[in-house]
């Protein structure tokens, strides 16, 4: 579902409060968090295993695509643009599902390590996830995209220094908090007015 209606899910009658609770935040934007969950384990295990991790990686773009599709199902009426819905998402994602085949064939992952290709990988599916937000009309989802292109592969760069990752991951999480808070705030100005 597009944000202005995910924000119109919870009714003008709700309180201010309410509506950014915790909970609320949690359940709402539960696959954002998903995403970026997914995505840092990828990014960690590769750095601590030494491993490409081909087939994660290659998994891991039709759930985005799932996940994109779950998202704005009930923004669209009609089986007619539900069945644009999925077809656009579907072409999407298989167009960055080749891209990233692209990287692991042979004669390029010869040329690249095992985590220099993952990075590379990583970087094509935040740049499917960012324009895949951009396509459903999903701020979040475009803040997923550049999450993952800026933070996830800064993680990357300190390689086994747990306590650093530990650190990026708060700051990354920080930056969602304050996403959130700007869109709260706003959402209240434009209730006031």
């Amino acid at each position: 579902m597009a944000d202005s209606e995910a924000d119109s899910e919870f009714g003008e009658q709700s309180s201010t409060k309410s509506r950014f609770s915790l909970g609320n935040i949690l359940r709402r934007d539960w696959p954002y968090f998903a995403m970026l969950a997914l995505a840092i384990f990828g990014v960690a295990y590769t750095n601590f295993a030494r491993q490409a991790m081909t087939g994660y990686w290659m998994g891991l773009a039709p759930v985005f695509g799932l996940i994109c599709v779950i998202l704005r199902w009930q923004g669209t009426e009609g089986s007619q643009a539900h069945m644009r819905l999925i077809a656009t998402q579907a072409l999407h994602w298989t167009a960055v599902l080749f891209a990233m085949y692209l990287v692991f064939v042979a004669d390029v992952k010869q040329m690249m390590s095992e985590i220099a290709s993952s990075l590379m990988v990583l970087t094509l599916l935040a740049l499917g996830t960012f324009t895949a937000g951009v396509h459903i009309v999903s701020w979040r989802l475009c803040a997923v995209g550049i999450v993952l292109s800026l933070g996830v592969p800064v993680i990357a760069w300190f390689e086994e220094s747990a306590v650093l990752v530990l650190l990026l991951i708060f700051m990354m999480l920080a930056v969602i908090v304050v996403f959130f808070v700007l869109d709260h705030r706003r959402r209240t100005k434009d209730v006031a007015f």
